[in-house]
């Protein structure tokens, strides 16, 4: 297994410690646990510039990626709406959206096509973890404002995964035959 890779399994196995340190009582290992979210968020950027620069990309890789963002940001979002912080249908909306496109992905390689994450699929990902990373940060510190801006930051994510959504099935419709319905 290369680095790229295991980077990025390492991203999925520090979300149990995420989970279960920002839901403790205490400051500290909330704290800790906002720590290991952006801690893991990095190391998607580092696995992925290390996959290309290296040409260590694999079909492994190119499957847990995705799925390890999936994870981390889900279980992020989660935890928001158990904690009060976020409402659900939002994290109904994104989910929702990372399910379709992710089905569209898979129909679309079964036709050896591949899709590319798009421009607004990027600022959607931007926006969504610098969003969770401040309101992981806002909560243990008591600090309303740096809630409220990550909120809205929050809002805006969605408005660009519902955007992003929908550009990636405009762009890659011809991908479902559709005169077999």
């Amino acid at each position: 297994m290369n680095i790229a890779n295991k980077l990025t399994l390492l991203r999925i196995l520090l979300v149990p410690f995420f989970v279960v340190f920002v839901l403790a009582e205490a400051r500290g290992l909330k704290l800790l646990g906002s720590l290991i979210f952006v801690g893991a968020a990095l190391t998607d950027m580092l696995d992925g510039h290390l996959a290309r620069s290296r040409n260590l990309v694999t079909t492994f890789g190119k499957f847990l990626d995705p799925l390890a963002d999936k994870i981390l940001t889900s279980a992020a979002m989660i935890l928001l709406v158990e904690l009060g912080v976020i409402r659900g249908w939002l994290v109904i909306i994104v989910i929702f959206r990372e399910f379709a496109i992710t089905g569209l992905r898979v129909v679309a390689a079964s036709e050896q096509i591949t899709i590319a994450a798009g421009t607004l699929g990027k600022i959607k990902t931007i926006f969504q973890l610098v969003s969770l990373t401040i309101i992981l940060f806002a909560l243990p510190l008591s600090i309303a404002w740096m809630l409220s801006l990550g909120k809205i930051l929050f809002y805006i994510s969605v408005f660009f995964t519902v955007l992003s959504g929908i550009e990636y099935i405009a762009k890659n419709i011809k991908v479902f035959d559709l005169s077999n319905i």
